[in-house]
């Protein structure tokens, strides 16, 4: 493997695209579950689409993952460190690809459309299945709330990296040399 100080530049565009698009999708998902006004329909409809999106930049961002060299992480983290950030980047990985699966699929068991605008409507994954919805139901709550958690921890690690340890890997991320 090629030894790079930087993601490539594709990757990091996706991630900062996804880092966006999955704050504004746990942040629209907590507000439509907790509104009954007709605000609900409104982020209803970004919701989908938005859901749509991430579940098809998270296949491009592991492929890109797949096909560039990465940067090492530096070999002044301890190693319990550097299988912690291993370990994380894959649970992210996991959760952002499992959770518009688990949308699509609690959506496919209650009967409901997944439309994308313009009388784009996806098929759906499974039958109908009252029981499966109630599975899927809570599980997409749960995977939501990991995620989210998940993301938190992503960006204190983050922000430990850029603000106090200044050791490149938040750099390796944005693509601005460190000083």
């Amino acid at each position: 493997m090629n030894k790079t100080a930087y993601f490539h530049p594709a990757l990091r565009i996706v991630h900062w695209l996804m880092a966006a698009a999955i704050l504004a999708m746990l942040f629209i998902g907590v507000a439509m579950v907790s509104t009954v006004s007709s605000l609900h329909s409104v982020l209803v409809s970004i919701h989908k689409p938005l859901g749509v999106m991430i579940l098809l930049l998270v296949i491009v961002r592991l492929w890109l993952r797949f096909t560039t060299a990465t940067p090492a992480l530096p070999a002044s983290l301890p190693a319990w460190q550097r299988a912690m950030a291993h370990l994380s980047h894959w649970a992210l990985y996991l959760m952002m690809l499992a959770q518009p699966l688990i949308g699509w699929a609690m959506l496919s068991a209650a009967g409901y459309p997944i439309t994308l605008g313009n009388g784009l409507v996806l098929p759906p994954i499974m039958a109908v299945n009252n029981d499966w919805y109630a599975i899927l139901r809570p599980l997409h709550t749960w995977v939501a709330l990991a995620l989210f958690a998940t993301v938190m921890l992503h960006l204190a690690a983050a922000l430990l990296h850029a603000l106090v340890l200044r050791d490149g890997v938040f750099s390796s991320m944005t693509g601005i040399r460190k000083p």
